[in-house]
């Protein structure tokens, strides 16, 4: 009795090994993407001698990264979608433009003027999806066409000159940070705090999925890899917060990044809306013929895509603290850059908004350690360039496994 019982406890055993690395098979770019950000941060944090996680660099790092992670998270559904913007970074500039002109040159109230700014962008982005959606026009000729034409324009709007200063409230939204309003000296517990509830949310929200699945049928990752995962996120989180909230706290724009990411991690992975942008990217037809409207929802895509430019521009002049002709110059290559090393695909129907904002930061983290370390610009293009370079080939080869 008991060796029948040994045999069907090792079969057991045998069939989750089994299922553990067919799950793990399936969803190597997922895990692999996370497993590639610790394993960068952890190989520069020991060359740059322990610079890396200094709670000044991270702060630096999130404010460096912000305009960029923003950016990604509005790319990431353009691209699900099937499509691509390369207008994003002329686009940043021309609004960062517009702020100034209004702000410093008119003298309108810096709120008034933010949102005029954000319409601004949406309405760009709408004129471009408009095209793209309703004429069937690429996007990719689209967005180049919306590259030229607003680079052009910011030129036009600062005359060739930088505008500023803004004023220092305006400026507050990339260089402020959370007010400690517990009051402990030398630590800012408010901002821990916040990090520590982030944290939790996020494990919550795991869990309430896992539960959710649980009730419907089996979970498909196993459950060791979950706690793994889970446990590895909150740690992760509640630490930086920790390393940060000794500095000055959390900065202003780490909170808009992550009302940002929770808001469309929750459109894209529990809406209607986010399962039919998945569809039209998988399979646009297809998706037409179950009577999803892709031409609408294409137009919605793009306009936010102008929406997060534009408040990315906010973001990127508060912090220059003037506005540059030159401004989001080749930014939307490292955005692009970003969705794809995240893990999305080229042909569409593939990426999470997590996984765009885990891109952001491996690329980020690169560009801070590798400045660090002193290595030229020009070295920083190359490597930057084969690593997106090993992403695509990663996604082409699992999708010839596949």
């Amino acid at each position: 009795m008991s060796e029948i019982t040994e045999t069907s406890a090792g079969a057991k055993a045998g069939q989750q090994a089994g299922a553990s690395w067919r799950f793990l098979k399936n969803h190597l770019r997922e895990y692999g993407i996370l497993f590639a950000l610790i394993a960068i941060m952890a190989f520069f944090q020991i060359a740059t001698g322990g610079i890396l996680l200094k709670p000044i660099n991270l702060t630096n790092l999130v404010l460096q990264n912000s305009y960029i992670v923003i950016m990604a998270i509005g790319m990431l559904l353009v691209i699900v979608a099937g499509h691509i913007d390369l207008s994003v970074g002329s686009v940043l500039g021309f609004i960062g433009a517009l702020a100034a002109v209004m702000i410093v040159n008119w003298g309108m109230p810096y709120l008034l003027a933010g949102a005029l700014c954000l319409v601004a962008g949406a309405l760009i982005g709408a004129a471009q999806g408009f095209w793209i959606a309703y004429f069937r026009i690429p996007s990719f000729i689209v967005t180049l066409a919306g590259m030229l034409v607003f680079k052009g324009l910011t030129l036009w709007l600062l005359a060739g000159q930088s505008v500023g200063p803004f004023p220092p409230q305006f400026q507050l939204i990339s260089s402020g940070f959370v007010p400690d309003f517990l009051n402990m000296a030398g630590f800012n517990l408010f901002s821990f705090l916040i990090a520590f509830a982030v944290a939790a949310g996020l494990s919550w929200m795991a869990i309430r999925n896992r539960a959710a699945q649980a009730r419907t049928g089996t979970p498909e990752e196993p459950f060791a890899f979950f706690i793994f995962k889970t446990l590895l996120i909150f740690g992760g989180i509640t630490y930086l917060g920790f390393l940060m909230a000794g500095f000055r706290g959390l900065p202003n724009v780490f909170i808009v990044m992550a009302l940002l990411i929770a808001v469309y991690s929750f459109v894209t992975n529990r809406t209607t809306t986010g399962r039919r942008l998945y569809a039209i990217g998988g399979n646009e037809k297809a998706a037409m013929l179950s009577g999803i409207n892709s031409k609408r929802l294409t137009f919605l895509t793009f306009a936010n895509m102008g929406m997060l430019a534009a408040l990315a521009g906010l973001v990127f002049a508060a912090r220059l603290n003037t506005a540059t002709p030159k401004a989001g110059a080749a930014f939307e290559l490292d955005v692009i850059a970003a969705v794809f090393i995240g893990g999305a695909s080229m042909a569409g129907g593939v990426g999470t908004v997590v996984g765009a904002v885990i891109g952001a930061f491996i690329m980020g983290v690169m560009n801070n350690g590798m400045s660090i370390l002193g290595i030229g610009i020009d070295y920083q293009q190359v490597i930057k360039g084969l690593v997106l370079l090993a992403a695509v080939i990663f996604d082409v080869m699992n999708k010839k496994k596949g």
